[in-house]
């Protein structure tokens, strides 16, 4: 039917089998934010009770009332870091608990001897080195070598993983590992989560979806900012990933994390800063990328959009999307090497 469209509820959620399946067919679908939907229900004739019917007449609303619905459309390879992301992830808590438990095993058997960062290699030898007599001790080495098998075989899934991320990563054309911090990972969860970048109007819209701009909490006449919690969580930690990697390299977020720390700020105060200047050079480069695919030159934009992959949450967030407080002076100097490149300022 021509015009059609379809109205799909939280499509990053439980919508996201529907909503791939109607992309996949070439329907033309809309992501309707859950919050718009409960509101909708909640200012209906009658009760605000969730069903079905409700549900759908709800969301039918919001789509037809709402003109700046994110359009979503299928992107094979952002599925596919999507599936690759989440994979990687759900193998490194399996590694965490398979050490946690190959560690307690080991702390049995060798009293004393136990290591907070083990490897495989200290594992194996480790149980080479004792050899139990009594049935209880020979089930707990046979467990802890079965443990290690699967920690062996953990880790071997998370390097493969890791390779595919950073090969198809490369095949977009993204340059965003050349940043300080961001390896395959951090630029894989980035690009399947962001989709199309346009749909940020300026980097303190990306500040705001990513979590790293500062809300207000004046109290008299003190004037200060915290913290916000809102924002996409996984995005927000992946540039904490990059500002710790940061921090404890010599690079130039470590000397501007100093530099925080010299003005008086603590430290986590001094983080926050550093990952809201990372979440405003992953947003140029994005754009940057983005406008090199589209065949734009550096003075030009790609535009605005509402459409992008079904991925995430819409950018329309209820969080302040205001930069940090202070001149926009240049805060970061100039990368020494053209391989890596610098936070830059941010202008």
């Amino acid at each position: 039917m021509a015009g059609r469209v379809w109205a799909v509820e939280g499509s990053n959620g439980a919508g996201r089998p529907l909503a791939q399946r109607l992309l996949e067919d070439g329907e033309r679908v809309v992501d309707v934010p859950a919050k718009l939907a409960a509101r909708v229900r909640l200012f209906d004739t009658g009760h605000n009770r969730k069903n079905d019917a409700h549900d759908a007449r709800a969301v039918a609303a919001v789509a037809v009332r709402t003109s700046n619905l994110r359009v979503l459309q299928f992107d094979g390879e952002l599925e596919a870091l999507r599936m690759l992301t989440d994979r990687r992830e759900a193998l490194t808590r399996r590694r965490v608990q398979t050490v946690d438990r190959l560690q307690a095993l080991l702390a049995e058997l060798l009293p004393g001897q136990a290591q907070r960062d083990i490897t495989t290699g200290q594992a194996k030898a480790m149980l080479a080195s004792v050899r139990p007599r009594d049935i209880a001790g020979k089930t707990r080495r046979r467990i802890a070598a079965e443990e290690l098998a699967e920690l062996i075989a953990v880790e071997a899934k998370i390097k493969k993983a890791t390779a595919e991320l950073k090969e198809i990563v490369l095949a977009r054309g993204s340059r965003l590992m050349d940043l300080h911090g961001v390896g395959p990972v951090v630029a894989a969860r980035i690009l399947a989560d962001v989709g199309d970048v346009a749909r940020f109007a300026d980097r303190n819209k990306f500040a705001s979806w990513t979590g790293t701009a500062p809300l207000d909490a004046f109290s008299g006449e003190q004037n200060r900012h915290r913290h916000s919690r809102a924002g996409n969580r996984r995005a927000n930690h992946m540039i904490h990933i990059a500002a710790i990697s940061q921090i404890r390299l010599d690079t130039d977020g470590r000397e501007y994390y100093r530099r925080k720390r010299a003005e008086g700020k603590k430290s986590l105060e001094a983080i926050r800063c550093l990952k809201r200047r990372i979440s405003d050079a992953i947003y140029r480069q994005l754009v940057e990328d983005a406008q090199r695919a589209a065949g734009t030159g550096p003075g030009g934009h790609c535009g605005a959009s509402q459409q992008s992959s079904a991925v995430d949450l819409p950018p329309h967030i209820d969080t302040s999307d205001q930069p940090l407080p202070g001149p926009a002076t240049p805060t970061l100097r100039p990368a020494a090497t053209a391989r890596k490149r610098s936070l830059a300022a941010t202008g």
